[in-house]
């Protein structure tokens, strides 16, 4: 069974609903009907009835137990508006103000994630990544234990013998250009957690640099280094089954040979299926060329450091890449429940 296909067999079982802000999008509404139609849960379109209905026609897409709400029209608007305006920075603005903030879908799709009314949200399927993730950074609550916001993709290589049956986890790598020490900590205890829920075992996460436990000193390489050791005590203050190495080169991440050449015995290297990178250029970089050299399956971005789960997409997405997203943060919700029950009777 392919790795994304196990994900849609955790869901069946536990069926979530998850929100799509650019709901009159082709793309969005075919990925809406094979979420439904996948048993995965309920799927619900943000935007006008009449445009949506009109897109799916053309589209020859079936509307059956597909959820469309407008926010403009929407018995909930007066009360996010009120719960917006309670925020500390929205208390100067008038209802005016706030039913335009509330209307932008990001905004209002946020909201509902936050407050219940969905599980959550894949969005940025036509919006650029700072617009999509502004609603979330102002109105969904950060994870108690999380320094930043990142993200993560996940990757699915044909060679089985990296990784776990050659899935991988790649952090960050769409959100923070260039994380210092602690954010850096942060970002590798956050993708850690997040392999853990998905594999249900014990994550290894390399903290990657160019270089190997001290064969080069430089400002970048003691930040890894040093950022290292925050994971490790963040990682025993939440009590996680986590294994944490570092600084290490990609190939000692990778190749238990190399590995033991360049660090002796280590529980991550040679065998890493979580890699952090030093900083954005590294990350998007790296996840651009597996897609093109590997022939590899690429899953993300899924926001990390929230107690929503909600992934940002690329632009140029198609509707299985929707899906496969909607099913994973569908997945993280699952386990959020768990984690955070408080949050989720609020």
């Amino acid at each position: 069974m392919s790795f994304i296909n196990s994900v849609f067999a955790k869901l069946k079982r536990h069926p979530k609903r998850i929100v799509f802000p650019d709901g009159d999008d082709p793309r969005v509404i075919r990925a809406a009907q094979m979420f439904y139609e996948r048993d995965l849960g309920v799927p619900i379109l943000l935007g006008k009835r009449d445009v949506i209905e009109r897109v799916a026609m053309a589209e020859k897409v079936g509307l059956d137990h597909v959820a469309i709400v407008n926010p403009e029209t929407s018995s909930d608007l007066p009360i996010f508006c009120q719960r917006l305006e309670r925020l500390e920075r929205y208390k100067n603005m008038g209802l005016r103000d706030s039913r335009a903030v509330m209307t932008n879908h990001n905004y209002f799709a946020a909201m509902m994630v936050q407050y219940g009314l969905a599980d959550a949200l894949v969005g940025g399927v036509t919006s650029y990544g700072g617009v999509f993730l502004r609603p979330l950074l102002n109105l969904i609550k950060p994870l108690p234990h999380a320094g930043v916001v990142s993200s993560c993709t996940i990757v699915e290589l044909e060679n089985k013998a990296f990784g776990d049956d050659g899935v991988m986890f790649l952090g960050d790598t769409g959100v923070v250009p260039d994380p210092n020490m602690q954010q850096l900590a942060s970002i590798a205890v956050q993708t850690g957690l997040l392999a853990r829920q998905v594999f249900g075992q014990r994550p290894r996460v390399a903290l990657l640099s160019f270089s190997t436990k001290g064969s080069a000193r430089t400002a970048s390489t003691e930040k890894v280094a040093g950022a290292t050791e925050l994971a490790r005590q963040i990682i025993a203050k939440i009590g996680a089954e986590i294994a944490v190495d570092g600084e290490m080169q990609a190939d000692a991440a990778l190749d238990p040979v190399l590995a033991e050449k360049k660090m002796g015995p280590s529980l991550v290297g040679g065998k890493a299926n979580v890699l952090i990178f030093p900083d954005l250029n590294s990350g998007n970089i790296a996840v651009k060329l597996i897609h093109q050299f590997a022939a590899a399956r690429t899953f993300g971005q899924l926001i990390l450091g929230l107690t929503r789960p909600a992934a940002d997409l690329s632009r140029g997405t198609d509707p299985e890449e929707i899906l496969c997203m909607a099913a994973l943060v569908g997945l993280q919700a699952i386990e959020y429940r768990k984690l955070y029950p408080e949050s989720a009777e609020a």
